[in-house]
């Protein structure tokens, strides 16, 4: 049976190396990142370089940055796969960039929800050993925004609805990987 493993944790908690240390004697790895590349943004390419350095050359990396992407990779992993997904936060971010959800307009928040349910479906059914990290936003203050609120919000309910259908959870705090179940 394969195993499903939700890794949380704040920014910089160390979420993401953790991740990768779950699956580093895997063989093959299919490293799912999530982030788009927005060539305007050097900081954020210099992000996602470090992310690739720590990657082994024998891992295959996909770049899912749309809804439908991400999808198609957990439905298309077999028994025996191994399957990294980093990270839901940025999935999200993308999700609601392409509804316009961000003015909480009622349409686009519910094709968002469509999206965050074919995602839960899809971890629920994935096949191969699944470690998909995620953002832990519920821990600090209520942001200012509404965009802010809604993305709090929305990470939020996505988060637990995944942890449901987890067989492992893990919370990072401070690079201390705790066992929630």
């Amino acid at each position: 049976m394969a195993v499903r493993t939700l890794v949380l944790g704040g920014a910089r908690s160390g979420k993401s190396a953790h991740a990768e240390g779950l699956v580093s004697e895997s063989s093959p790895v299919t490293y799912t990142a999530t982030a788009r590349r927005d060539p305007d943004d050097a900081e954020w390419a210099e992000r996602i370089a470090l992310h690739v350095s720590r990657r082994p050359g024998t891992w295959r990396t996909v770049e899912a940055g749309d809804a439908d992407s991400l999808l198609r990779v957990l439905a298309d992993a077999g028994s025996g796969a191994t399957v990294l997904v980093d990270d839901l936060a940025t999935w999200l971010t993308g999700v609601l960039d392409d509804t316009g959800a961000w003015d909480r307009d009622p349409g686009a928040l519910d094709v968002v929800a469509g999206h965050c349910a074919r995602l839960v479906e899809a971890v629920a059914g994935c096949r191969a050993r699944l470690v998909v990290v995620s953002a832990e936003v519920g821990l600090g203050v209520v942001p200012a925004t509404r965009s802010g609120r809604l993305f709090r919000d929305e990470l939020g309910s996505l988060n637990a609805r995944l942890a449901d259908v987890s067989d492992e959870v893990v919370l990072l705090v401070a690079g201390l990987p705790l066992r929630i179940r």
